[in-house]
């Protein structure tokens, strides 16, 4: 543990010490947070006429009986952006993994590293933890904020109380850490078989479509998260991320890596 602690605290200091790539880590959560935030604010003004005479099947699926139509078409609103939330945890750490190995190769510091009496294991599972870590943290500074927006420009009771569904819970606290690993380890996959930082982030970055395809199914109708999807996503979501780690393990070379960037 304390060899994988001293990669997490290197790998810290050089992301806290590089501005541009701090400025990448910031801004994605923040943006996040800013477009459900502010699209709630441009509809606080709507009335129960300005919608439209049906509301969509997920809307219906998801409203309690109870609600009116108002409260159902926000408590649709609400949910519509669970999976924008998800996109941090995969988006950040593809700026962080994928820089991780090619860059240190790229400033020389990968020589040094690799002759030291560290595992390959404990080697990849420090530059793992340092790039999954903050992206969760962020994605949780993010629901916090709109949720306290959603409180302020809602107001309503049952449209709040989205936020205490266990599925909520579930996909911010369970698929978020999980997504964040599936991340990293794709992208120290990648970076540990290319050679420029440029192409190394470029080919992490489709890590990000499965997802993307996901929301746009979502918002077509064509999809409906519930418990029962989000769970399903979290369970398989723990094999993958196992399997990526297993296959980041075995591809990374020492020697090979080595021989190929000389």
């Amino acid at each position: 543990m304390q060899k994988i602690k001293t990669i997490i605290r290197k790998e810290w200091a050089d992301v806290f010490g590089n501005r541009l790539v701090l400025l990448t880590v910031l801004f994605i959560p923040l943006v996040f947070t800013v477009i459900p935030v502010g699209l709630l604010f441009l509809t606080r003004g709507a009335s129960a006429t300005d919608l439209p005479s049906e509301l969509p099947a997920q809307a219906r699926h998801l409203c309690p009986e109870s609600a009116t139509i108002m409260e159902c078409f926000q408590i649709y609103v609400l949910n519509q952006f669970m999976l924008l939330f998800m996109f941090t945890p995969l988006i950040v750490p593809v700026t962080l993994a994928a820089y991780s190995i090619v860059g240190e190769k790229a400033t020389h510091s990968l020589e040094p590293l690799l002759a030291t009496p560290i595992t390959t294991f404990e080697l990849l599972m420090g530059k793992n933890l340092a790039a999954a870590v903050p992206a969760p943290v962020g994605t949780w500074f993010s629901v916090v904020v709109y949720a306290l927006g959603a409180r302020l420009l809602v107001g309503k009771a049952q449209a709040i109380a989205v936020f205490s569904e266990p599925m909520w819970w579930i996909a911010v606290f369970v698929v978020g850490p999980l997504l964040s690993v599936l991340s990293t380890n794709f992208s120290l996959m990648v970076s540990s078989r290319v050679n420029e930082p440029h192409v190394a982030e470029q080919l992490s970055a489709v890590v990000i479509l499965p997802l993307l395809v996901l929301f746009f199914a979502q918002v077509a109708g064509l999809v409906i998260l519930n418990r029962s999807l989000i769970l399903l996503l979290a369970v398989t979501l723990v094999a993958v991320d196992a399997l990526l780690f297993y296959l980041a393990v075995r591809l990374f070379q020492r020697e090979t890596i080595l021989t190929r960037w000389r």
